[in-house]
């Protein structure tokens, strides 16, 4: 157990809010409050967060932008990747400043920070002067952790209304507006829109465009990706996956809502790459398709299982497991039930327990499965050992199949009890269960 977790224990629960407040200011003040002279994107929501933040680094980059990101699949500071072994999507104050003060030092103009609804009721977005806000997605998540569904939707709000809380900047000899994206798809874009800022604008797949609206046009989708209009301007976009689609629409309207032209990005957008542990196949000459993806929760697989049908794959064999630590406890057995549902082959195994008892979770997913009809040792398999898990999916797969490993995407760590984390990467025992059966890496 850590230093800081150990005297975090010992603090009465009714200090720890001035707890986080004092080291949000401090913590700013301690590294020059760098996010001033940096344009910073604040990027919220259920889904999605990880990968517009990691799309929008990309657009930025190929547009001759230095860029800076944190996010839960890792940092990076002008191209410098650096992993994030936390497990946290938003960390400790002291660790934001320290990379965004990193971010000043390398040159970077932007700086894009991925934003927890935990993250914010413990203000460690206080000491950052966010430009842009972001609103991706709102679906159930971490209801329990915030005591509500309307409690966890007003979270997320804490980085709307702190938007003109702090002052405008002036960079480059230029004023920065304070401006706030939304997703207008999504029935909650409204809820975070009616927050005060400089300008507002929202992105959709649906309706007609306007000057504070964008909507694609024209568009096609095929193996080969997605190709679109946006404002006459022709995007074609090398990514297959839905919630890839999706994503990469939401960048593009940050970005224009931040000044970047369409026709820079456009350009940009034909070099987009896959995010590793976001939907990354593991390629070993198999006759048979493995896909890494973080997909965690049930909204998120089911976008996940929508995004495959395009593969016309022969059967869907699919590991899951759900996460302990605070995580919500409801979702397990929808987990198990989804994917009884949806895929041939279901393996359930260990993701990262926490404190929590690995095996009742392991279980109850185990039993949403089994009350939709998966028979263990037909069609449904309970692995304790996450290696050996992978292992049979893959021993499983036939010509023509996909293998779905769930949960941890591109993730470096296990989290097990007592704050252990414990070195893991999916791609990895993917990999070493294709050699085993004789493919190449």
């Amino acid at each position: 157990m850590s230093l800081l977790h150990t005297i975090k224990s010992k603090i009465p629960s009714a200090w720890l809010q001035p707890y986080h407040y004092v080291l949000a200011r401090g913590s700013a003040l301690v590294y020059g409050n760098p996010s001033n002279r940096l344009i910073v994107i604040g990027v919220t929501g259920t889904k999605g967060k990880s990968s517009t933040t990691q799309m929008m680094a990309q657009l930025l980059q190929t547009s001759g932008k230095k860029v800076g990101y944190t996010g839960t699949a890792g940092f990076s500071i002008n191209g410098q990747q650096i992993e994030n072994r936390m497990k946290m999507t938003m960390p400790g104050r002291f660790v934001l400043q320290r990379l965004m003060r990193a971010m000043v030092k390398a040159g970077c103009e932007y700086a894009i920070i991925e934003t927890s609804s935990q993250g914010l009721l413990q203000y460690r977005h206080l000491g950052i002067n966010y430009d842009a806000v972001v609103f991706t997605n709102l679906s159930p998540e971490h209801i329990e952790a915030h005591g509500g569904f309307a409690a966890y939707r007003a979270a997320k709000k804490l980085l709307f209304m702190h938007l003109m809380a702090r002052s405008r900047k002036v960079i480059a000899g230029k004023i920065i507006d304070k401006v706030i994206v939304t997703n207008a798809d999504d029935e909650a874009a409204g809820y975070y829109a009616d927050a005060p800022a400089d300008k507002k604008f929202n992105f959709s797949w649906h309706g007609q465009p306007s000057a504070n609206r964008i909507v694609p046009t024209n568009v096609e989708r095929d193996e080969n990706g997605l190709r679109m209009k946006i404002d006459y301007v022709d995007f074609s976009v090398p990514l297959v996956a839905e919630f890839e689609q999706q994503n990469t629409l939401c960048a593009i309207a940050t970005l224009a809502a931040v000044g970047i032209p369409l026709t820079q990005l456009a350009v940009a957008a034909k070099q987009l790459q896959s995010i590793p542990g976001r939907f990354e196949r593991i390629v070993c000459g198999q006759p048979f398709t493995v896909i890494v993806d973080y997909a965690y929760e049930p909204k998120a697989i089911e976008t996940l299982l929508r995004s495959i049908e395009p593969l016309q794959p022969k059967r869907i064999i699919g590991v899951h497991g759900s996460a302990g630590g605070g995580r919500d406890v409801a979702r397990r057995d929808r987990i198990g039930r989804l994917a009884g549902e949806k895929e041939d082959m279901v393996i359930v195994t260990n993701e990262d327990p926490y404190d929590d008892n690995p095996e009742e979770i392991v279980r109850m997913v185990a039993d949403g499965a089994r009350a939709v009809g998966k028979i263990d040792g037909r069609d449904l398999f309970v692995i304790m050992d996450r290696q050996v898990a992978i292992d049979k999916a893959i021993q499983l797969a036939m010509p023509g199949d996909v293998v779905l490993l769930t949960g941890k995407g591109s993730e470096p760590v296990m989290a097990v009890a007592g704050g252990v984390k414990l070195p893991w990467d999916d791609r990895q025992a993917a990999r070493k269960a294709l050699v085993k059966l004789g493919y190449k890496v």
